[in-house]
């Protein structure tokens, strides 16, 4: 059932001079996540995006490979196509700016602009490379900031203290180009009265279609007062030129967010099957909420310049505009030189894209703060939360049913009250996803996780199973816990569509939305379980690591202790030391080439779960282990095997016959101290 509600989303455009990083995707998978809630819910929601394509950089970047600029951005848009498809963006639309409904929406604004009196002609004085032959573009031009006066910023805007100012205000300028120290030239340069919509936008900001942050810091450029917007470059430029003029091109600022326009255009045309106008597309345009995600480095523009020119050319402005912060890699910028540049072409070579979907949707909020992205930490937290807690749920209850039960789910839930605890708790994540507040969905889910993880250890299927008998509870424990665990990746599907995907294919039934799953899974059978996720090892993650890979401690062998040597003694502040704890079984399997070992996954209630290498193979059956509890020396230190890393130990007793292991009582809770 169809939502009234009809949102119109876009993401920035990507610039079409090289890959997509790490750092563009945080805002497309934070949109994509925000889309595909929306469309869960059975809203009308579109999604819109395009190559960013016009400017001096793409045309220098096109004469360097011996192309023309169109054959440049033709086969970097299909490289950006390919790499948003690969990590799940699901755009309605992604097109060019360099498109004729791009072109005629160009030229109706600045003719809008020009006819009501708010474009301004003047000359001014530019930076010129005398080296090169051309006028420099803001960006091409880096010096020291006239406010903060941190070094190497760009001619536009500096990135330490967000100041916006022309190149003639940078200190010791330079062509980025040749390094020349640029001379002056004068040019006619087309101008757009930002200051004549200053009232408007000063409402329009503080209306509540921003942040907080956002409206603060807009607040700071009305107090310093609206400067004239410059939308015109000189030739040569690729790009569109201007009416009436022979040589002066719109500046990429101007024509670049037009592209959510020109892009929604082409998509209504498709869904209609008509070429629209210009004016049907302006009302079609006006009926939906208009949701902007961006990066905080490019809010002048959005909050300002944008809505402005929507207002003048009687275009609905944006219903909100949502900016986030910067990536960091390991604690620092991205950088090719420090190793810490990371391409989603270089990532997907190495690992599945919804394992870095879930962990910046763990990290985004709703506020403009930077996030960073640890590699051990993602290890950590994708190897605790998604493997050890999440399909952990279905991997050792679903083999229990397939080996006793045929598939066969049960007719009836076992605890409905407990079903229906984790449905009242949708409507709750429900509204972090509205709010753009990821990470407390995420929370609130992996709270349930464990919820669900409790359920099966109270229950103990494992050890039901062993009696016949007692196949009718084995089959309700089952039926329940995999019906939890559907909830579960209902509310996780804007985050992980292909393990969603991937999971009603297995379950059958209906299509996962939040309305589905109110009725649960009964009396069907399921399909055998398949791996849906798998352990990141710290071998996966070496070729990303680059040199911010922190060093394992290298192991240290004690020295034996001499043959006639009896046990020493130990004080009760050295036993102190020691640090036990419950751990829950998550994973267990052979360890190829070990006679005796069995390779554990342990869950401690930590951000991740431990590796640890047991000499018990020869007593348990690794599927027999799974979702036991266990004590675990956790405070061990790590020991380097021919296997690999084990990071602690489990007890065991033996008496010639064994080992057994030494467990606690079932009550106990994973990460609890043993006393």
């Amino acid at each position: 059932m169809r939502n009234e509600r009809k949102i119109l989303v876009t993401s920035a455009l990507p610039y079409a001079n090289g890959p997509i990083h790490l750092g563009h995707l945080v805002e497309y998978i934070q949109t994509d996540i925000f889309v595909r809630y929306h469309r869960l819910r059975g809203r009308v929601c579109y999604y819109v995006c395009a190559d960013d394509t016009h400017g001096t950089p793409v045309m220098l970047k096109a004469e360097q490979e011996g192309v023309s600029p169109e054959a440049l951005i033709a086969t970097v848009g299909a490289e950006h196509a390919r790499a948003f498809a690969d990590f799940g963006i699901s755009f309605d639309r992604f097109g060019s700016t360099h498109s004729e409904e791009n072109r005629r929406l160009s030229e109706i604004f600045y003719t809008r602009l020009h006819e009501a009196g708010h474009i301004a002609v003047r000359d001014v004085e530019q930076a010129f490379d005398p080296v090169k032959g051309l006028f420099l573009p803001d960006r091409f031009i880096k010096g020291e900031c006239p406010r903060c006066h941190a070094e190497d910023q760009y001619g536009d805007s500096c990135e330490a203290c967000g100041a916006t100012y022309t190149p003639n205000d940078l200190i010791h300028p330079r062509s980025a180009l040749s390094g020349a120290e640029p001379i002056t030239k004068r040019s006619t340069h087309y101008f757009f009265k930002l200051k004549d919509f200053a009232s408007d936008l000063a409402d329009y900001t503080r209306s509540g279609s921003l942040q907080a942050e956002a409206t603060h810091k807009l607040d700071e450029w009305f107090t310093q007062g609206l400067n004239d917007w410059d939308i015109s470059r000189d030739a040569p430029y690729f790009g569109f030129r201007i009416p009436d003029t022979e040589d002066k091109y719109f500046y990429v600022w101007l024509d670049a967010p037009m592209g959510y326009i020109a892009t929604f255009w082409q998509l209504r045309n498709a869904l209609e099957g008509r070429e629209l106008t210009p004016e049907q597309v302006c009302a079609q345009w006006g009926e939906h909420e208009i949701h902007h995600f961006i990066g905080k480095d490019i809010l002048y523009f959005h909050a300002l310049f944008w809505p402005a020119m929507l207002t003048a050319a009687g275009f609905a402005k944006p219903s909100a505009i949502h900016a986030h912060g910067f990536l960091t890699i390991n604690g620092k910028k991205m950088s090719k030189s420090r190793g810490t540049f990371v391409t989603a072409r270089a990532y997907l070579d190495c690992l599945p894209p919804e394992y870095l979907r879930y962990y910046l949707a763990a990290k985004l909020n709703g506020a403009i703060e930077d996030i960073d992205l640890h590699w051990e930490d993602f290890r950590a937290r994708i190897n605790a939360d998604l493997v050890g807690k999440l399909v952990n749920i279905a991997s050792r209850t679903s083999q229990l049913l397939a080996k006793h039960l045929d598939n066969a789910l049960g007719e009836t839930l076992v605890d409905a009250p407990l079903y229906e605890e984790f449905l009242l708790a949708g409507e709750t994540i429900g509204r972090h996803y509205e709010a753009r507040e990821t990470s407390r969905a995420v929370k609130a889910v992996m709270d349930l996780a464990d919820r669900a993880n409790r359920y099966v250890d109270e229950a103990r299927p494992w050890e039901i199973a062993r009696a016949v008998q007692r196949r009718g509870e084995l089959q309700a424990v089952c039926t329940q816990a995999l019906n939890l665990f559907r909830v579960l990746i209902a509310y996780l599907k804007p985050i992980l569509p292909q393990t969603a995907s991937a999971v009603e294919d297995f379950l059958g039934g209906p299509e996962l939305t939040f309305e589905s799953i109110k009725t649960p899974r009964l009396g069907q059978t399921i399909k055998p379980y398949r791996h849906l996720l798998t352990r990141i090892e710290a071998a996966d993650l070496r070729p990303l690591a680059g040199d911010t890979a922190e060093p394992s401690p290298k192991p240290t062998r004690p020295k034996p202790a001499p043959q006639d040597a009896r046990p020493q003694t130990l004080t009760i502040e050295e036993f102190g030391r020691l640090d036990l704890r419950v751990a829950r079984v998550a994973h267990a399997e052979y360890v190829t080439g070990a006679d005796k070992l069995l390779k554990l996954s342990l869950d401690l209630g930590e951000e991740r779960v431990r590796t640890v290498f047991a000499g018990i193979r020869g007593a348990y059956e690794p599927d027999a282990l799974i979702g036991r509890l266990v004590v675990c020396v956790a405070n061990l230190a790590p020991r380097t095997m021919r296997f690999g890393v084990s990071e602690g130990m489990v007890l065991a007793a033996s008496d010639g016959e064994g080992p057994f292991l030494i467990a606690p009582d079932s009550g106990a809770r994973p990460g609890s101290p043993v006393r």
